[in-house]
């Protein structure tokens, strides 16, 4: 009993010789492991107390636990002293540069392809148009014959569609949306279908994946005017009301008459450059009336209703809009280029 007595007394001055010394939090984390630890000196003493007698226990284990509840309550009491030092403002002999520049933090911003495709939204909603979303894999159905693309096609081949399984493919364009809208609602309708497609096809100005708006209005008595009146419109919204545009005849499966719309070029403002070919016009999209055998097959009465259809890139509006030369630009996640939006 005596010995555990002068064993504790020698351990309670370590202690105290070692708590009122130190002046930082990293010397109080190892005196913790030295005396409360698995290995420290309490949990030694315990072992000895498996050797003494139940009366010996009873008065030794008395002992080490007040010294093990002395040596607690002392850590407790000094780590709140070092958190209050801590926590104390500067002393006034300690100088500070007001006029350093704060530390500001960084804010994110949404991709300028994201962007671009909001505001285009944006402007079709005043118009009066809906949003409508499709499935990205489409049937072979939906995505050809239903907008009068034959088998013997070229969009159909290998090397323009990429082909899932069986009669499954990423879809080529957002157009699929029409159809599926239509089956399920009688017109007049006013919708437009963002989204994303794909195709074989990868260099400067394409990617395997892209972005594409595409735009259906069906009411009765619709002409090839109107859709020249909402292309303007549009393209004067994105790009300025002294915005330039032009239609040239063009071929499309699923429109009759079909047109390509150009705008004078936003680089050279129509002067020639290497953007526009030395032409001055820059291909923006391609529209077009519905044709009748789109409207057969979606059981809607060609004699009745008329309507016209748009598609457009996202991707080369943002290119056009912001005078991007790569697209590439846009799928690396570079911060240095994203930061400009």
């Amino acid at each position: 009993m005596l010995k555990m007595i002068a064993t504790i007394e020698k351990h309670q001055q370590d202690f105290d010789s070692r708590i009122h010394s130190i002046s930082t939090s990293e010397p109080l984390k190892q005196i913790r492991i030295d005396f409360l630890g698995k290995k420290g000196c309490i949990q030694a003493l315990m072992k000895e107390l498996r050797q003494a007698t139940p009366e010996e226990k009873r008065e030794q284990g008395k002992l080490i636990n007040d010294f093990k509840q002395y040596v607690d309550n002392l850590l407790k009491v000094k780590e709140d002293e070092l958190g209050k030092t801590a926590k104390q403002p500067a002393s006034k002999n300690e100088t500070f540069d007001t006029t350093l520049p704060g530390r500001r933090e960084t804010t994110g911003t949404l991709h300028p392809i994201t962007q671009v495709m909001e505001e285009i939204k944006t402007i079709f909603l005043g118009l009066g148009f809906q949003v409508e979303e499709g499935p990205e894999i489409e049937t072979d159905y939906y995505n050809f014959e239903a907008l009068n693309i034959p088998k013997d096609h070229p969009a159909r081949d290998m090397q323009d569609t990429f082909y899932v399984e069986g009669d499954a493919v990423l879809r080529t364009h957002t157009s699929p949306v029409q159809i599926h809208v239509m089956e399920n609602r009688e017109p007049p309708l006013r919708i437009i279908a963002p989204g994303k497609v794909y195709r074989c096809d990868s260099d400067v100005s394409h990617t395997p994946m892209f972005h594409q708006i595409e735009g259906l209005m069906v009411e009765e008595n619709l002409s090839f005017s109107h859709l020249k009146g909402i292309m303007n419109i549009f393209l004067q919204e994105v790009f300025g009301k002294k915005t330039k545009v032009r239609f040239r005849p063009s071929f499309f499966p699923f429109t009759c008459p079909s047109a390509e719309v150009d705008i004078q070029c936003v680089i050279c403002s129509g002067s020639g450059c290497r953007v526009c070919s030395q032409t001055g016009w820059v291909e923006i999209l391609g529209a077009g009336m519905v044709d009748p055998a789109v409207f057969n097959c979606v059981d809607y009465d060609a004699e009745k209703w008329t309507g016209f259809a748009f598609g457009l890139g996202i991707e080369r509006i943002s290119m056009l809009k912001y005078g991007i030369n790569d697209i590439r630009l846009f799928f690396e996640n570079d911060l240095r280029f994203l930061k400009q939006f």
